[in-house]
């Protein structure tokens, strides 16, 4: 990102497209941001891999970071940036990934800010329950899961799992269900502290890389 002169500050409201109740996020981002860091933006706001396909739609034209044998796009994501858009307040666009779960997020301009000189952006700052997990198979079936891990069902898991007597020989077995009996059992936390951590990670980085 280019930082010869200050940029206007973005406060971008996300949320996924057809869950309830709403998952989430409120985040502050330079005008100068690129495509490529707002889709860079975007999966560590959902805590996702980036292994799948994906673009913004932005007044009808679709912007993304290509791949090897797909459809590539028509503008370099490296150079365009949410500044060329001049955005209007309360403008919509979306942003698509994983064309088979189809995962649609709608971002909102809430508000055009001065930047501040003590914040380091791109800065979350609030948001509610945990993005859909990556390759869960979409709306239907998160929707789905949601209601089979209920907390009633982990609690009973949990006291199976704690009552083998031969737990300690299996912990390597159980470690990789303890996640996803954790990942529902906080389904409705976010933790900003860690977003925001491995946004200035990603993101001073760059920085450096750019000096």
């Amino acid at each position: 990102m280019n930082h010869i002169e200050p940029a206007v500050i973005y406060q971008l409201r996300i949320y996924v497209k057809g869950i309830s109740p709403m998952v989430w996020r409120r985040i502050l981002v330079r005008s100068d941001t690129t495509i490529a860091d707002l889709h860079e933006i975007m999966q560590i706001l959902m805590n996702w891999y980036d292994v799948h396909l994906h673009h913004f739609l932005i007044r009808g034209r679709q912007y993304g970071i290509g791949r090897i044998g797909t459809m590539g796009f028509m503008d370099n994501p490296y150079k365009i940036t949410l500044d060329n858009f001049h955005f209007r307040l309360n403008e919509t666009f979306v942003y698509e990934y994983n064309y088979y779960d189809e995962w649609q997020l709608k971002i909102r301009v809430e508000a055009k800010l001065p930047s501040d000189p003590q914040r380091f952006y791109p800065y979350c700052s609030g948001g509610k329950r945990s993005a859909p997990l990556e390759d869960c198979g979409g709306i239907e079936c998160f929707m789905e899961l949601k209601q089979h891990y209920s907390p009633l069902f982990i609690l009973e898991r949990l006291q199976t799992i704690f009552s083998d007597p031969d737990l300690e020989e299996n912990q390597w077995e159980y470690r990789q269900e303890f996640e996803r009996l954790n990942y529902w059992l906080n389904i409705d936390r976010i933790d900003r502290s860690q977003i925001n951590q491995k946004l200035k990670e990603q993101f001073d980085v760059q920085e450096e890389e750019n000096i």
